[in-house]
Formats: structure tokens, C-alpha cells, sequence
């Protein structure tokens, strides 16, 4: 498609789904007010429909609207009925306006069909049956109240409640059939009916015409997926100002704190450890600062599996975008920090010394946002990632030259393999290196010969001189890489890995709704309110057996 064809395809769904008022107005974040609930379900359905599916399913498109945004939806997905796509929902107590722009309805109870048909129809089916709707309720009210369980616990707390208290039985409050006796008669009353006996008829046709082979869907090239991409998360960064501007700064200020407490070190002897402090201070504070990305990454990944459930791209492109969008705040992050805490603490002069210190830093900090992706991608909300991603970062912290030096770690999987595999341990040790080969430091004694980098790095922190810095390096990019596959794995297999347990799931879903089943129950034997008066059942219109 050519530009000017996506612009009018894009158009003519902000048309339809009636957004021209808001067409120009962001959408809204934490700290900036966008567009209306409303005005984002009806967003959230026109991006569903840009391919322009035959078939949209939609699972409670009104829930937490009021009853004008809940009408507006549900009347543009009207239209687009019209237009010719089959529109699916689940709606729960719709109010009677929304009601009345339903074309077919589906009532079900425990998995049991109790309607299906068309929607206006229904009054008259419940009718037959000997539940007429009173003249007043909504007629989605009176389904509910016929075909929901849980009523009949709400009438049995009532009549606990009108025993203790000595309600007179002539109250309203006794209930003269109970919802499992009706739920009973519609069930039987649909299997008999005729609207039954055709949808079973449409069924068996269907299941025996031949099979329609569709044309798959044609998807944008791979470039044109990574670069749409990339350039789309790059501008949301750049919007969020809690993404990596607010970070950016936290960066700068523990920068100048670290420059100001280490100012002009020097290169006494009692600066040796000085130095050695400065540096696991720096990637301590950078390493953990890192946490904060958690919750915008996790959003990040709502977004992708919607996304990649509508089969517009897939894991690769997202681990290559996302890295090529963080990588501009990344590099202005390392220079920054590295740039002020060198020259504040003056570290080992000269502008390579320099430059592996910001490089250092830049692959430290991709390995560990690396590492906090792949917990967003595992985790199910933002205290459950931070709390993970923290106990991850402290894990690989504590195997690293932070809180003691490798070779006196113990050999049994901290020294094998935990400090192998901690991006901590790479990044501190080509630090040391790039910091202490070259120089040299006071003696205690004076006179005595300068005591040489080298020496300190073996004899004082235990650090191997068997490989250079750049091995170091090395093994950091390296880490970088790995981090990335497996976070392809996570996002690949995950879901199909988390399918292979449905039967676990279920039976703790199980559980819990019978948990809330028996504390309704007991919350609402011991509710104390006045007697109503007037039941809806003896409102003006239809008597209905159902209080």
C-alpha cells in the first residue's frame, strides 16, 4: 500500500469509530491526561480492524464505561456489522439501550445454553416459558436474574436475615421459585424449541459443506516491520518522560554524587581501595537504577502479545527494535555518567581510558536491560517484576568484585559457575584493568619504589592479568547476546510452554470461584438493611414469579 492509502484507510476508521474530536490528542500515559475510556475501547477496536478482519471478537468492550460510552461503543460496532464483518461480544448487564442495538443474543449459565436467537425475541421467549419481563426492568436485568446462580445464595442470606430478625412472613423478602428452578425450566424449554432444533440444523450444514481456504494474511516485509517498529518505540521513550528521561537524570545526580564524595582521588597509597570503591560504587548504583525501566517494559510487553496474537510481527523484530530504539538513551546515558565521574574523580588519564569506561558502562547497562526484559516477559504485574528483577540484579552482584573478590568466593557455584555468568563480574574486572594497569601508586615507606598497578590488581583484588581488558569487553557483548536469545526463547515459548498446563490452571480457577461463592454467602448473612417496601416484581405491568 502506498502512503496516501494508509492515510485513508486510517481516516476512515477514525471516522467510524467516531474519534475525529480526538484525532490530533495523544492518548494519555501516567503523568499526561489523554483521551476518555471511551474514546480508547473505540481506539482499541479501529486498531483491530486496520487488516480488516471478516470476524471481531471482543470480550466485554463496555466494562467500565458509563452507559453514553458503553452506547457509543456498542453502536459502532453496529456499523461495522453493517459494513459487513461479523461482530462477536461478551457483554455483562448491558444497559436497555445497548440492548436494543444487539442483533442476536446468547444466554448461558454454567456452560448451558439457555437462548440463542434473535435478541428481540427473547422477551417473548421468557415469556412463553412463565418469567414475562415486568414493564420497568431491563430486559437484560430479567435474564440475569433468571439464569444467575448466585441469586440463589443472595435469597438464602435474605431469608437467614428475615429469621434472626423476626420479618414477618408476609414480606417481600421469601422467594418463590428459586434461579436454579428457572435456569432449569429455560434450558428445557430451549432444547424443545424450534429456535433449538434450526441452530442444530445450521450446524450439521455447515459442518458438512466444504472447506473455504483462505488467502493468508500478507504481512509487511521484515524491514518494514523493524522499522516501524523501532521508530515507534523510539517515540514513545521519547514521550515517556519515566522511560529513560527521569532515569537519565537519577543517572546525572549519582554521577555528580559519586564525583563530588571521590573528588581528585590522586594516587597515594591509601587511594588504592579508594579507586576500588569508586568503581563498584558507580556500577552498583547505574546496575540497580536499572529497576526503574520495569514498568514501562512491562507495559511494553501487553502491547507485543496483543500484537503478535494479530500476527503483525514477531519475537525476532521485537528484540531487534527494541535494542536499536533504546540504544540513542543508552549511549547518552553511558557518556554522560562516564564523562562526569571520570574527569570528577580523576581516574586513569588519557582519552582511551576514557572511552572503555563509557563502553564498558554502555554494555553493562544493555546486558541488565536486557536481563529486566526478560523478567518483564515473565512476570504478571509490576510489583512481582520489580521484586524478581531486584533479586536478579543482587544475585549477580553478589558473585562480582562488589562485596568480595572472586577467587575468595566460594568454588562450589558461586566462584563455578554464577561468576562466569554475572555481567557484574566482566564489567567491574575490565574496570580494574583499564584503571589500574599503568599507574602507579605511593608506598607506605618512603623512598621506596612506586608500587605498580599491576602488582595491586593481583596481589590486593585478585584479579587474573591472563586476559586484557578487551577480553573483558568481550565476554560482556557476549553476555549481551546471549541475554537477547533468550529473551527471543522467553517470547516465543513461553505461552506454548504455559499451554502445556491447562488442566492446573483450571482447577485453581476452580477453587477460587468457590472461595468467593462461600464468603459472598457469609458476608451477606450477617448484611443488615431495611425492608424494601415495594418488590420489582409488583411494579406496574407483567407479574413475574421472580421477586
Amino acid at each position: 500500500m502506498t502512503e496516501q492509502e494508509i492515510h485513508s484507510v486510517v481516516d476512515n476508521i477514525i471516522m467510524e469509530m467516531g474519534l475525529q474530536d480526538c484525532a490530533d490528542t495523544k492518548i494519555g500515559n501516567w503523568h499526561l491526561r489523554g483521551i476518555s475510556t471511551g474514546e480508547k475501547k473505540r481506539l482499541s477496536i479501529g486498531v483491530e480492524t486496520l487488516t480488516n478482519p471478516h470476524i471481531l471478537f471482543l470480550d466485554e468492550p463496555t466494562t467500565g464505561l458509563d452507559s453514553a460510552s458503553a452506547f457509543f461503543v456498542i453502536r459502532a460496532l453496529r456499523n461495522m456489522a453493517y459494513d459487513g464483518k461479523a461482530v462477536i461480544c461478551s457483554i455483562h448487564q448491558p444497559s436497555s439501550e445497548v440492548f436494543s442495538l444487539l442483533d442476536d443474543l446468547l444466554l448461558l449459565s454454567a456452560g448451558e445454553t439457555v437462548y440463542f436467537g434473535e435478541a428481540k425475541m427473547a422477551v417473548k421467549f421468557f415469556a412463553e416459558a412463565g418469567f414475562p419481563c415486568p414493564t420497568r426492568r431491563n430486559p437484560s436485568d430479567h435474564f440475569l436474574r433468571c439464569i444467575n446462580l448466585d441469586f440463589d445464595i443472595i435469597a438464602e442470606a435474605l431469608l437467614r436475615y428475615q429469621n434472626i430478625c423476626g420479618v414477618p412472613e408476609s414480606s417481600s423478602y421469601p422467594v418463590n421459585i428459586k434461579t436454579k428452578e428457572i435456569r432449569e425450566t429455560l434450558i428445557q424449554k430451549y432444547k424443545c424449541s424450534e429456535l433449538s432444533i434450526n441452530t442444530r440444523r445450521r450446524i450439521q450444514e455447515i459442518s458438512e459443506e466444504p472447506a473455504i481456504k483462505r488467502n493468508k494474511k500478507i504481512n509487511a516485509s521484515s524491514w518494514k516491520q523493524f522499522s516501524t517498529l523501532t521508530r515507534r518505540s523510539f517515540v514513545n521513550m521519547h514521550r515517556d518522560i519515566g522511560y529513560y528521561w527521569l532515569r537519565m537524570a537519577l543517572y546525572v545526580l549519582i554521577s555528580i554524587s559519586i564525583g563530588v564524595l571521590f573528588f581528585n582521588i590522586g594516587t597515594d597509597n591509601d587511594t588504592i581501595l579508594e579507586r576500588a570503591k569508586c568503581v563498584c560504587f558507580a556500577y552498583g548504583f547505574m546496575i540497580c537504577l536499572s529497576c526503574g525501566g520495569l514498568p514501562f517494559f512491562i507495559e511494553e510487553m501487553k502491547v507485543f502479545r496483543r500484537e503478535r496474537f494479530g500476527g503483525d510481527y514477531g519475537e525476532a523484530v521485537l528484540v531487534l527494535s527494541n535494542f536499536f530504539s533504546s540504544f540513542p538513551y543508552l549511549v547518552a546515558i553511558s557518556l554522560l555518567s562516564g564523562t562526569i565521574i571520570y574527569y570528577m574523580v580523576k581516574f586513569h588519564p588519557g582519552f582511551p581510558h576514557h572511552a572503555f569506561f563509557c563502553i564498558n558502562l554502555f554494555c553493562c547497562l544493555s546486558v541488565i536491560e536486557t536481563c529486566m526484559m526478560i523478567v518483564a516477559s515473565l512476570v504478571p504485574n509490576v510489583l512481582m517484576g520489580i521484586g524478581v528483577g531486584t533479586g536478579v540484579i543482587v544475585f549477580m552482584m553478589m558473585a562480582s568484585e562488589i562485596f568480595r573478590p572472586v577467587p575468595d568466593l566460594p568454588k562450589i557455584f558461586w566462584r563455578y559457575p554464577v561468576s562466569y555468568i554475572s555481567f557484574a563480574t566482566w564489567a567491574i574486572q575490565g574496570e580494574y584493568k583499564n584503571e589500574m594497569i599503568g599507574l602507579e601508586f605511593d608506598t607506605f615507606l618512603p623512598g621506596n619504589s612506586k608500587l605498580k598497578g599491576e602488582t595491586v590488581l593481583q596481589t590486593v583484588f585478585g584479579v587474573p592479568l591472563s586476559h586484557s581488558k578487551w577480553w573483558d569487553l568481550t565476554a560482556l557483548l557476549l553476555l549481551l547476546l546471549t541475554h537477547r536469545l533468550v529473551l527471543y526463547m522467553v517470547l516465543k515459548y513461553k505461552d506454548r510452554i504455559a499451554s502445556k498446563f491447562p488442566r492446573l490452571h483450571a482447577d485453581k480457577t476452580l477453587q477460587h470461584l468457590a472461595m468467593r461463592v462461600s464468603k459472598a454467602g457469609e458476608r451477606l448473612s450477617s448484611f443488615k438493611r431495611h425492608d424494601p417496601q415495594h418488590p420489582l416484581s409488583s411494579q406496574e405491568g407483567l407479574r413475574s414469579p421472580i421477586p
